[in-house]
């Protein structure tokens, strides 16, 4: 109960701060101001339905229209609480000092400057304008990442080699074909020779991929594509009516990525081969810290020689530093995803490249080396419970396999 009151007495600061700011700049237009806490009052109204109406037994899309509405409104208003929680701190010290000096002119607090009031809306309405970018275009902006990556004891005829590497779909969240569209094309634009996709192919169920198979049954590569479990597959984030409920899911999960065209790897590993030579590549289940751990990385290579070429097909990240960099026997390559990069963050290469994502996850978009092993983390090619993505677009990655 506590914190439910502290959160309320949180909200209605924020929008205390915020209706300051709006009175400062417009004194004598009411309606500007009225219409501030219509606009506060109907988004809080509109949330609190959408969270007392969710079921984990069927989650809706439309929860992510909850989810897009409430950013929408705070993340400008927090911007707006620091300027003016900050100049009433400078106003309570200066007034506080000149109070004990003797030196007081005026009002204990001075009147608060329009000039702040203005700078912290401008500003707000830069986070403003970027989530509302990112909740129309950024969460369809694909983009081709492209790495070279080389090794010392790659096979001669996979140096060339090209992977490309999708990861976390959420077909769940989809609502628009056309865009969806684009972006499956763009993935066979790259022309690789094999496509590997790490996990997460729904939010929570496996009906949510039905209306895109006809969507991504075109995607084409010659040696194959292939694809793992993620934790959202697992159907473990939402209620079943009964076990066997739960189980008849995993098994049209399984059925769907068939019709796909997708080989799917549990705790398992295959071979490519080309010319003479071959790679093994191995797909585990999930494994991830603080989430499930169905993936066993010892049966995946029980078969396997140490001296072969391996790429890993692991859905959490995580599971690199916990187990991977360390195996027994030599990965040269594990591929991850299931981070989204927080689908919100700021990245200039060259220059800067954060997302609240690094704050859990210290490996969490791009490539990372440690111990000789290289490890690359997909930025997701879907979205989920956000509707957007703002700064971390989705990703499309192309590897180049080269021999040193």
């Amino acid at each position: 109960m506590l914190r439910i009151i502290i959160l309320l007495v949180f909200v209605f600061l924020i929008d205390w701060y915020s209706y300051q700011a709006f009175s400062t700049i417009f004194p004598e237009q009411n309606w500007i101001k009225i219409g501030f806490w219509i606009f506060s009052i109907s988004v809080y109204v509109f949330v609190a339905y959408g969270f007392l109406t969710f079921s984990r037994s069927s989650p809706t899309p439309n929860f992510g229209r909850v989810i897009s509405l409430l950013v929408l409104s705070l993340i400008p208003k927090l911007i707006i609480l620091a300027f003016l929680f900050g100049e009433d701190l400078v106003r309570f010290l200066s007034g506080t000092y000149q109070s004990l000096t003797g030196n007081r002119e005026g009002d204990f607090l001075a009147d608060r400057r329009k000039f702040i009031s203005q700078t912290a809306l401008v500003l707000s309405a830069i986070p403003f304008l970027g989530i509302l970018h990112g909740v129309l275009i950024g969460k369809y902006r694909y983009r081709v990442v492209n790495h070279t990556l080389e090794f010392d004891d790659l096979p001669e005829e996979f140096d060339g080699f090209t992977i490309t590497q999708i990861s976390d779909i959420h077909s769940g969240s989809f609502d628009n074909k056309k865009k969806l569209e684009y972006g499956v094309e763009l993935i066979n634009e790259q022309g690789s020779d094999v496509i590997l996709f790490t996990g997460d192919l729904v939010n929570n169920q496996a009906t949510e991929m039905e209306p895109w198979i006809d969507t991504f049954k075109k995607l084409r590569a010659p040696m194959g594509i292939y694809s793992i479990l993620g934790n959202h597959d697992y159907g473990d984030y939402v209620s079943w009516p009964s076990k066997e409920a739960k189980a008849a899911n995993m098994l049209r999960l399984y059925e769907i990525q068939k019709e796909l065209g997708f080989t799917l790897l549990r705790n398992e590993n295959i071979k490519l081969e080309r010319g003479s030579a071959s790679i093994d590549l191995i797909g585990i289940e999930n494994w991830g810290k603080g989430f499930g751990q169905y993936g066993d990385l010892k049966k995946a290579t029980a078969n396997l020689s140490d001296q072969s070429f391996k790429i890993l097909m692991s859905h959490d990240p995580s599971h690199f530093d916990e187990q991977v960099k360390n195996f027994s026997q030599f990965i040269h390559l594990t591929l991850s995803g299931h981070t989204h990069g927080m689908q919100f963050g700021i990245e200039i290469p060259g220059f800067i490249k954060w997302s609240p994502a690094s704050l859990r996850y210290p490996k969490w978009a791009g490539l990372y080396e440690e111990l000789g092993r290289q490890l690359h983390v997909n930025r997701g090619f879907g979205f989920l419970a956000f509707p957007g993505r703002v700064g971390i677009w989705p990703e499309i990655t192309v590897l180049e396999l080269k021999r040193k």
